[in-house]
């Protein structure tokens, strides 16, 4: 009977330890749009859209193709670049076929004493998220850092392409598709 008992513990205490690894090893991944913890690439993750990383063309194979291109510099644990992505998701389904999208995390920029202007690291600021615009002939026409709106980096568009003011053309009004993205429709 003594064995029975000692046996039965064993098999209890083995029980509770186990449970108590699983619980501490399984704990769920919970990704936070406004916290600066690492989820994973915000592209997909908050954009839904994970073709615009890694970059399709370095810079200096954009200015070589003359098409205006938008730089945005992030990282991945910062809450607000995981609100801009979205931003930069809008603008990529209105000009990525016309521009080059580059989206370049700043970790992967090399230090360097000297760079080139064909270089990412020669217009990086050292803040995220930070966006450069450049038109067809490689002038920065944009390089701000921050969340910025929309239609902010909209109206540098138009002014590259050479489009109708926004004030000109239908009016676009925002709603919201989910908790992170929104969409332009015609009301």
């Amino acid at each position: 009977m003594n064995s029975f008992y000692r046996k039965l513990s064993r098999l209890l205490l083995s029980l509770v330890l186990l449970l108590g690894l699983l619980g501490l090893l399984g704990n769920p991944a919970w990704a936070g749009l406004t916290d600066d913890r690492f989820d994973g690439n915000i592209f997909p993750l908050y954009a839904g859209n994970g073709s615009l990383v890694p970059p399709k063309v370095t810079l200096a194979e954009s200015f070589k193709r003359d098409k205006p291109t938008l730089v945005v510099f992030y990282v991945d644990d910062s809450s607000d670049c995981k609100e801009f992505v979205a931003v930069v998701n809008q603008l990529d389904s209105f000009y990525g076929r016309a521009a080059d999208f580059i989206a370049m995390t700043v970790d992967a920029i090399a230090p360097q004493e000297h760079y080139e202007p064909t270089d990412l690291g020669y217009y990086y600021k050292g803040l995220v998220p930070q966006t450069v615009l450049f038109n067809q002939a490689g002038e920065v026409v944009l390089n701000e850092t921050g969340t910025i709106p929309f239609e902010r980096i909209d109206d540098k568009f138009r002014e590259v392409f050479n489009l109708l003011p926004r004030s000109e053309s239908v009016e676009l009004k925002r709603r919201q598709v989910n908790e992170i993205n929104t969409e332009l429709v015609r009301e």
